[in-house]
Formats: structure tokens, sequence, C-alpha cells
């Protein structure tokens, strides 16, 4: 990854997994469960943040007991092992730059919640 395209993934990565990280800790310890907060004013509710949390996996779905969490942290991690590989796939072949950016802002959303 020499290219170009490769410092600009990484920086993605970078800025997005700091950036998701600061604010879920944020949230965390400054507003309770449940509370909802509209930052461009009550009369823009299209636009809040409201603090919730997911146990488990999309739309509140979880696979009972510890076997459950360690079969989806699995599943999780080789998602994002095949996503890397081709991410890489695609800089190396010199891919669209668009797809290139919207695969790393998938790839660092989904390192996030490896984190988590």
């Amino acid at each position: 990854m020499k290219n170009r395209n490769s410092y600009i993934v990484i920086g993605i990565i970078l800025i997005v997994l700091i950036l998701d990280q600061w604010f879920k800790i944020w949230v965390k310890t400054n507003m309770s469960l449940g509370e909802e907060i509209f930052p461009l004013g009550a009369d823009n509710e299209w636009f809040r943040i409201h603090f919730t949390e997911n146990p488990g996996m999309a739309f509140g779905l979880k696979l009972g007991g510890s076997w459950g969490k360690i079969l989806l942290s699995s599943f999780r991690i080789v998602a994002v092992s095949f996503m890397a590989y081709y991410l890489a796939l695609l800089i190396k072949k010199k891919a669209n730059l668009g797809l290139i950016v919207s695969i790393a802002f998938i790839l660092a959303g989904a390192l996030g919640n490896i984190l988590d």
C-alpha cells in the first residue's frame, strides 16, 4: 500500500475511529440512558442524539449466553478481516476513489463496533 489512496484510507479509518470512540465516551459520561439532546435546537427534531444501548447486534437481535457473544465477536472479526483484504485489493487495482472511501468508512465503523 504505497500509493496516495492508501494514505487516504488510513487517515479516514484513524479519524473515524478516534471520533467514534470519543463520542461514545462523551455520551456515556454526560447523558443518562434514554436521554435526548437536540444539538440544533428543539425546533429541529430531525437531528437528535438519543442515548440507548444495544447488547446484541443489528435490530436488537442477540445470541444467548457467552457462546453467542463469542460467536458474534468471531463473526465480526472475520467480516472486518475480509473487508480489510477487499479494501487492499481495491487500492492495489486503483479502483474508483469514491468506492475506496466508502469501504473505508464502513470498515472504520465495523472496527469501532469491535472495540466496543
